[in-house]
């Protein structure tokens, strides 16, 4: 069983960023981590979406509140391949 991370990133303010896509052929079981290293709160979402554009249906967690030097975990996350994992924070 392949272990690691798939990637980090620090998202632009109020954008939406394409963490991972899944590649053809695989799927993918993932955590993700969101870790405010602000002294404010902030608010963040999180997708698995077709694109890299989120539809309504499709985030998994909407404008949810870290507290300053918070985290927010999402675990067990399973994606079939050609799936984005998409993030925002404000």
């Amino acid at each position: 069983m392949a272990t690691g991370r798939l990637g980090n990133t620090s998202p632009g303010a109020a954008s939406n960023t394409t963490l991972y896509t899944v590649p053809t052929g695989y799927y993918t079981v993932a955590n993700v981590s969101f870790t405010n290293t602000n002294t404010t709160s902030v608010t963040v979402r999180l997708a698995i979406a077709t694109t890299t554009s989120p539809g309504a249906s499709e985030w998994i967690e909407y404008d949810t509140t870290i507290v300053p030097k918070g985290v927010l975990e999402r675990t067990g996350l399973v994606l079939n391949a050609g799936l984005n994992l998409v993030g925002y924070a404000s």
